[in-house]
């Protein structure tokens, strides 16, 4: 679990061990929830699919509706423990379609959002890895962005990431911080895991950005490369140690008010050409 101090509440990162054994996914994921609240969080953030391997063949297997029961210990947590809950992803059944969902609850316990993976993992590098998300999973059409008394926050999950303008219309709606649930594998992780989060942060649009992975698991048929950061506007890059389930780091300086002054100094956004370019979502959630 990796912390951030945002003016007056605290970020929590989980990187968990994940199973086959659904149950054990869901109490280890409320364990650590309960952890992070217990340490003074008010944002928790969960890893993608944190309650089921990841891969073709599970998707079906573990796929439940919204609400359902990975939901439903989503929003008991969040009341109990009076936090906002971003629930990773969960694969999710929805009128025959199966979808890659991160369903976010506030501290009463309401689901105030539910993301949509929007990119789905297609690659074919060779001799190292092919994926294909689109041969099981339906994708998501619409961004999502929700509201705490600390900041506004922009959802993605995992391939999410790959894709600016998803970041630069998240930035410009006035996010402050983007929240990425992913499990980059052995191949594409040490490749571009840290240098997206870099590159969407700092370089693109200065604002915060979050990863929560699975811990790896080397007899996993998915072998997810772990690393759940925190990277502040500036590029300085906070990561939970491999496979490491707890790990807590701390920024104590006023990130958003640094985050206003790097944006003053290195004033990117009236620096724009609207003139000659632009970026703008078609579907909004």
């Amino acid at each position: 679990m990796h912390c951030l101090l945002l003016l007056e509440f605290r970020l929590a990162v989980i990187q968990l061990q994940v199973t086959s054994v659904k149950a054990d996914n869901l109490s280890r994921a409320r364990r650590l929830v309960k952890e992070a609240a217990d340490q003074g969080s008010k944002v928790v953030l969960l890893p993608e699919f944190f309650n089921s391997p990841y891969g073709p063949s599970f998707f079906s297997a573990y796929a439940e509706r919204i609400p359902g029961e990975s939901t439903q210990m989503l929003s008991d947590a969040a009341k109990e423990h009076k936090v906002y809950l971003v629930g990773g992803s969960i694969p999710e059944e929805d009128g025959g379609k199966l979808y890659n969902s991160c369903p976010v609850f506030g501290p009463d316990g309401d689901m105030i959002l539910k993301h949509r993976k929007i990119h789905l993992f297609d690659i074919d590098v060779p001799g190292k890895i092919r994926f294909q998300e689109s041969e099981s999973l339906s994708p998501g059409n619409s961004l999502s962005m929700f509201e705490t008394p600390f900041c506004k926050v922009g959802v993605g999950i995992c391939y999410d990431m790959r894709f600016a303008e998803l970041a630069q219309l998240y930035a410009r709606k006035g996010c402050q911080l983007l929240v990425y649930p992913g499990a980059f594998n052995l191949t594409t992780g040490p490749a571009h895991w840290e240098l997206l989060q870099r590159g969407r942060s700092a370089v693109d649009n200065q604002v915060y950005v979050a990863t929560a992975s699975p811990a790896r698991d080397e007899t996993a048929s998915y072998v997810a490369w772990g690393h759940s950061s925190v990277v502040n506007p500036c590029c300085y890059h906070y990561s939970v140690y491999l496979g490491s389930p707890l790990n807590l780091s701390y920024l104590s300086s006023s990130p958003l008010q640094y985050l206003a002054d790097i944006r003053q100094q290195l004033p990117i956004t009236a620096q724009r050409r609207n003139d000659l370019y632009t970026v703008t979502s078609v579907q909004e959630g």
